[in-house]
Parts: structure tokens; sequence; C-alpha cells
């Protein structure tokens, strides 16, 4: 058992303070970053059926990113999960040091992004959406163990020897159910994805890549929210689904969507 007492405040200043949590957003950004063109250099020479994605170009698309992440994943929490809340107190929406992203929401802010970026460019959208996905489980991975310093999204109560006491949820040990999706969700995602995109040259065939990136997400996470705590001012819908669950179930079904849609359009072609 362990008694969860770490900082969420990296450094203090006083009038100033850098906090684990985005630290753990500029360093999923950077890495990334790097990743992607790694990965856009890799594929340089093979040839495409359209126009081919240069490192020039995801260094554009960045900052399209970043917006759709911020905006979408704080929109999305604030709506998804404590809207009567942030209705009645609009200036704690700006307060994004203090935690409070919405996976789900930062998805939809990357996707329309990153679909305004791709027909400002005239590329097509899976070109960007596949290697977005090869990179997105980094950030991932960083940003649940930001969960986990920061004490938020704690497990349910546990009598298992990795138990963890979360002092604000009281004496009790619990799951810490944040380095289970860091786990699964950033560490197990990006192993396959990326051996999936490597092995069976899944890059090659645009929109794949992203449809198994949500098809294999949302398992993962429907599977930890089984373990997670369910948000006291929500609670599960029906008594069973928590909002995580919902959103994952709706996630999957857009996957399977996207790899149908691409299957049918290659057995036209």
């Amino acid at each position: 058992m362990f008694i969860h007492n770490f900082d969420p405040v990296l450094i203090d200043l006083g009038f100033f303070q850098i906090r684990w949590y985005s630290v753990a957003y500029i360093l999923g950004i950077l890495i990334g970053w790097i990743y992607a063109n790694r990965i856009i250099k890799s594929t340089a020479n093979n040839q495409y059926n359209f126009k081919q994605i240069t490192s020039e170009h995801f260094d554009d698309l960045i900052i399209y990113l970043i917006i759709g992440i911020i905006l979408g994943g704080r929109l999305g929490y604030v709506i998804f999960y404590n809207l009567n809340y942030y209705s009645e107190n609009l200036l704690e929406i700006f307060k994004l040091w203090q935690g409070g992203m919405s996976f789900h929401g930062g998805l939809l802010g990357v996707v329309i992004s990153t679909f305004l970026f791709s027909k400002k460019k005239q590329i097509n959208f899976f070109k960007f959406s596949d290697i977005i996905s090869c990179v997105a489980p980094i950030g991932i991975l960083l940003g649940r163990i930001a969960n986990f310093i920061n004490g938020e999204l704690y497990g349910k109560i546990t009598t298992l020897p990795w138990g963890v006491i979360f002092p604000a949820a009281g004496n009790f040990s619990r799951h810490p159910s944040q380095l289970y999706e860091a786990i699964l969700e950033g560490i197990f995602l990006f192993l396959i994805i990326n051996y999936l995109a490597a092995k069976n040259k899944l890059l090659y065939r645009p929109g794949y890549i992203s449809g198994i990136f949500l098809i294999l997400y949302s398992i993962f996470r429907m599977f930890s929210e089984i373990f997670r705590e369910p948000d006291i001012h929500i609670g599960l819908l029906f008594n069973y689904l928590s909002i995580g669950t919902l959103l994952s179930l709706i996630t999957i079904i857009f996957g399977l969507f996207i790899i149908l849609f691409i299957k049918k359009n290659e057995r036209n072609n």
C-alpha cells in the first residue's frame, strides 16, 4: 500500500508556478512532433496514391493540433463532465493548470483542426490522422501520469497490495487507475499501433491506423473505467455506464465505420 503525497507543482516561484500537468502536455506535444517527423522521413522514399506529406507540412500542422487539443480538451471536459459548475463559474474554465481535460473533447478538437488543415493543403485527411494516431499514445501516457501526480481520476477501493491511498478521497486504498490507463492507453496502444503501421505497412492504406486507434483506445479505456471511481457529481448512467465508457462506445462505432469505409473504397477501386 502506498500513500499518495506528490505535489502537483513542479516549480513554485511564488508569483509563478510550473505544474506537472502542464509539463506533461508540453513534453507530449514535443516528443510526438519529433516522432511524427521521424515517421514522415522513414516513408519519404515510398510512393503514395496522393500528394506526399513532408516534415514541413507537419511543422505547420502542429499549431493547429495544439489549439485543437487545448480548446477541444477543455471544452469537452466542461460540456461532458461538469457543465452546471462551469456555467456558474465561467472564469474557472480558463484555469487549465488545475487539470480538467477530456480526451474525447481533445480528440474532437484534433479531428476538426486536422480536417481544416488538410483542406487548406489539399491533402488526404487520413494521411495526417494516421500519423497522429501513431504518436498520440505518447501524450496520453504522459497525461495519465500527470493525472496520477495530481491525485485526480483515482480508482475504486481495493485490497490489492499495489493500492494507493489518495488523501483527497479518504483513508482508503484505491486502484491507481491513472496508471492502468497510462500502461494500456499509452504504452500498449503505442506498441500495437506502431507495430501494425510498420509490419503491415498500414500507413500506405490511409485510414486503417486511425480506425484501429479509435477502436483499441476505446477498448482499453472501457476496461480501465471498470476500476475508476465515477465522478461524484455524475455517477453512473443507467447505474452502469460512466461518461468515459459511453463516449468510448461512440468512438468504437466511428472506428469501425472508418475501417469499413476504407475497405469499401478499396474494393470499388
